[in-house]
């Protein structure tokens, strides 16, 4: 039965009538820190299990395209249902939803612990991923219930910090995890972060107001059928050479999505995605923007590790601790992000960070290369932490500021679709273009055999090349950053700073 749109009376206070900016309430950072927590461990699942790819095929005896299908499956799973459980949450309660989601991701993560065949694995992931997409909205539509639009910038900052961080914690974490105590860890993990996760957010976060919609059920068909076909084919292709299959999928995916488009407009009762939504130019502005994000972040590590591993033959865990600087700076950063947020013109924030995001990821393919010493990649790494302070949380802030708390489920659920699926297309076009530079420089027969962190040496030739077809490779994420920085230049001055 949906609760009533008037506040329950155990309803805290906070939740329906938020304090005044200047007061708000301890319990509400509370519950902001006890949803982070959650969302942090659903990010970091989505690349701790690259570091340990290795050590699983070596256990099951699998080929590394099944293998593959670990991550891919996860990724699959956490992108195409968001839309619907963004929804769901407006529906049925964004904390009983998160809730929900955070028990299937922490039972799911210790079935992909005991799993003892690589089909059950990635079975197991797919039931995980579920459980990450029934979680990921939610944490928006809450701080959007929760703070007060005119200091929800400092809750977004966090927010977005932690997305920024958790990417990077994952293969450091995987790293240590696997080299200490064995691949299954960097599931078994999840289990008790979960349960203390899940103890926090029952007792610290706030029921909030829900809205008896209409749920619709050919929107629900449409946007899962097309966002699974594209998102599949981006995913696949490029372990399917892009073949016509592929090709058809991605083709059929999008038709698809422009018929759920197309029904979204015409239906006037309860559209699963109101695109009025996109009539407020912040947020579709900032939809443009954190896709670009999601893309740069995820294809600029891949030709980086590549690098840090292949060429100078680093162990995954010392690889990943190159990009430590940028985890630290965007952590000590995101307060003074999230207070700015709430006081400048969130163009000015934006367009500084995603500037110095292109600057470090220039400065880092200008810099690579056999022979360049460690210890000069710290300070593009860390403009890299700062440019992204400034990027994730205001950028967030401002996509759900003007929100109305009945859509703030379903806004949440697109922003995150948006991040998401701008991630998978960062990850299939950055080996797109390293297998065609690969290829150009005579190295196509070395994609399959790479060995990382082996402390075998490459030929001097065999190295200089590889070297620069991944800085080469670096130039592709600050291209993509370039239409982010455009974007993010046609953002309006939010309401509360214009009556200031």
């Amino acid at each position: 039965m949906t609760t009533p749109a008037t506040t329950p009376a155990h309803t805290p206070a906070h939740a329906s009538a938020p304090a005044p900016p200047d007061d708000i309430r301890r319990e509400t950072w509370l519950a902001l820190s006890a949803l982070v927590l959650g969302f942090f461990m659903i990010l970091v699942d989505s690349t701790i299990v690259s570091v340990a790819t290795p050590a699983i095929i070596e256990d099951f005896g699998a080929d590394v395209n099944t293998v593959v299908w670990v991550t891919s499956a996860y990724l699959l799973a956490y992108a195409v249902p968001m839309l619907i459980t963004g929804r769901l949450g407006d529906r049925v309660g964004p904390k009983r939803m998160y809730l929900a989601g955070l028990v299937v991701f922490t039972l799911s993560s210790l079935w992909c612990g005991l799993t003892g065949t690589i089909e059950g694995l990635v079975i197991a992931r797919v039931v995980q991923g579920l459980g990450a997409s029934m979680m990921s909205p939610q944490t928006m539509a809450i701080i959007t219930r929760i703070f007060p639009a005119a200091r929800r910038g400092a809750a977004m900052a966090v927010w977005g910090a932690t997305a920024g961080v958790a990417t990077l914690v994952g293969p450091i974490l995987g790293g240590f995890l696997v080299d200490a105590a064995g691949w299954p860890w960097v599931f078994f993990v999840n289990v008790p972060v979960g349960i203390i996760a899940f103890v926090l957010a029952s007792r610290l976060v706030p029921r909030v107001d829900t809205h008896a919609h209409a749920f619709d059920w050919l929107g629900v068909a449409l946007s899962a059928v097309g966002m699974f076909l594209l998102v599949f084919g981006i995913q696949e292709g490029h372990q399917h050479d892009w073949n016509a299959v592929i090709w058809s999928m991605i083709v059929v995916g999008l038709l698809v999505l422009a018929l759920f488009i197309a029904w979204q407009a015409r239906n006037r009762r309860e559209p699963l995605v109101p695109l009025g939504l996109f009539r407020d130019r912040n947020f579709a502005v900032a939809n443009l923007a954190i896709s670009t994000m999601g893309f740069a972040i995820t294809a600029m590590a891949i030709p980086l590790m590549i690098w840090a591993q292949v060429v100078r033959g680093l162990s995954p865990t010392r690889a990943a601790l190159l990009m430590a600087p940028m985890a630290l700076a965007s952590l000590l950063l995101a307060p003074i992000a999230g207070r700015l947020t709430d006081r400048v013109h969130p163009r000015l924030l934006t367009a500084l960070g995603l500037t110095g995001t292109i600057i470090s990821l220039v400065w880092t393919a200008r810099i690579i290369s056999p022979t360049t010493a460690l210890w000069s990649t710290v300070a593009p790494m860390l403009l890299l932490g700062i440019g992204n302070s400034f990027v994730w949380g205001p950028n967030s802030a401002s996509a759900t500021r003007n929100l109305p708390p009945r859509h703030a489920g379903a806004g949440s659920g697109v922003y995150n679709t948006t991040r998401q699926v701008g991630a998978v297309l960062g990850s299939a076009a950055i080996a797109v273009l390293m297998d065609s530079r690969l290829a150009a420089q005579g190295l196509g027969a070395m994609s399959g055999s790479m060995q990382s962190g082996s402390g075998h040496q490459l030929p001097a030739a065999v190295a200089e090349k590889l070297s620069m077809v991944m800085a080469e490779s670096l130039y592709l994420p600050p291209a993509v950053l370039i239409i982010g920085l455009l974007a993010v230049l046609f953002f309006e001055r939010p309401g509360h700073l214009a009556r200031r």
